[in-house]
């Protein structure tokens, strides 16, 4: 039997929700059918080495995803995969104009974010027309696939929802032997925010909540880095936050998320938020702004965490002070994650669309 040979495109291989679940698919793709190879416009990032001996890494070594087009579809049509997989909205956006020329291939796109929020510039927002040429389009969740639907008039038939997985093994792997991190005081309720430095993850937000608990003992550790963090460090100063710790990128970001008092996810919007899912993997109670992107089909009120508006931010204070003065059974919140989105009732859902489609 000839195996489905798939390539997956994304920029790289950086510690990000995209690539991590790009890797764990391809990584975990059954090797009696599926032949996996990853095109990464740079061959970078702290997955490289995650990736499996027998993953094909193609780097076609761009710096800019608008100038990758032209080596991405030399590289298609040299290979004449069965299937093509791109996992990175931009890159997505820019292929669907060129798919017509492969009628042998079938393309799928995921979705990383909601498209209406996240693309804002028109050049980009004008591929979007071409969407349809996709065979599927997988989104992450009903805030998704509603925007792609309504806002971009994508058919209901090309649209496919799969939430993202939770490789229970890889994080139960980075626990091992880890213990409480030392920033973590004594006394102190610890709380872990963790994202790129951007406006979109609410980071200028959570400071104005934290202003409100400056006199409780309460550290804020915030794990990222991006293009907002020189901003976010003065508004930090300003507001006179001194139990708030940026912490940059960490390697481990998993033994925070287990020895905290609670987790926040402060977002504008998002996709389906891979750290609300690690947070409750590691049995850490969570508390999300109310924003379009799966958090609600994440969130189990009062059993994995809570919900609320973070825009009010006395009343987002006072759900904090609550919460870290409750108590929370660690085992039914990994549960609560564990049940809906382990890695093996997820990375079923992706083999079945691929195979699908090669039926087709």
């Amino acid at each position: 039997m000839k195996k489905i040979s798939v390539i997956f495109i994304l920029p790289d291989l950086e510690t990000g929700g995209a690539e991590r679940i790009v890797t764990t698919i391809a990584n975990h793709l059954s090797r009696d059918r599926f032949e996996p190879k990853i095109l990464l416009l740079r061959k970078q990032g702290g997955y490289l080495n995650l990736v499996r001996e027998d993953v094909e890494i193609i780097d076609i070594n761009t710096e800019r995803i608008r100038h990758s087009l032209k080596p991405i579809l030399a590289e298609i049509y040299r290979r004449k995969p069965d299937i093509v997989f791109s996992g990175f909205g931009e890159v997505n956006a820019y292929l669907s104009l060129f798919i017509k020329l492969f009628p042998r291939t079938k393309f799928i796109a995921r979705e990383t974010n909601v498209v209406s929020e996240h693309v804002t510039r028109k050049e980009i927002k004008f591929f979007y027309n071409f969407y349809n040429n996709y065979d599927k389009i997988i989104a992450q969740s009903d805030d998704m696939m509603k925007d792609l639907n309504k806002n971009f008039k994508i058919k209901s038939n090309k649209i496919i929802k799969i939430n993202n997985p939770v490789d229970f093994d890889f994080i139960d792997e980075k626990l091992t032997n880890s213990s409480k991190p030392e920033c973590f005081k004594y006394n102190y309720k610890n709380v872990v925010a963790i994202g790129n430095l951007s406006a979109r993850k609410g980071f200028d937000n959570l400071l104005k909540v934290f202003s409100r608990l400056k006199n409780e003992n309460i550290l804020l550790h915030i794990l990222g880095d991006g293009q907002d963090r020189d901003v976010l460090h003065q508004m930090k100063e300003f507001l006179g936050l001194k139990n708030v710790v940026f912490h940059g990128r960490q390697e481990n970001p998993y033994q925070f998320l287990k020895y905290a008092d609670l987790f926040i996810l402060s977002s504008r919007y998002e996709g389906f938020p891979n750290v609300l899912l690690e947070a409750g993997a590691c049995g850490t109670y969570s508390l999300a702004n109310n924003c379009p992107g799966g958090i609600n089909e994440i969130i189990q009120n009062n059993t994995n965490g809570e919900i609320s508006d973070i825009d009010n931010h006395e009343d987002f204070s006072q759900k904090i002070m609550r919460i870290l003065h409750g108590n929370y059974d660690k085992d039914s919140i990994k549960n609560s994650i564990k049940s809906r989105f382990s890695k093996n009732i997820i990375l079923d859902e992706y083999e079945k669309v691929l195979l699908d489609l090669v039926k087709k």
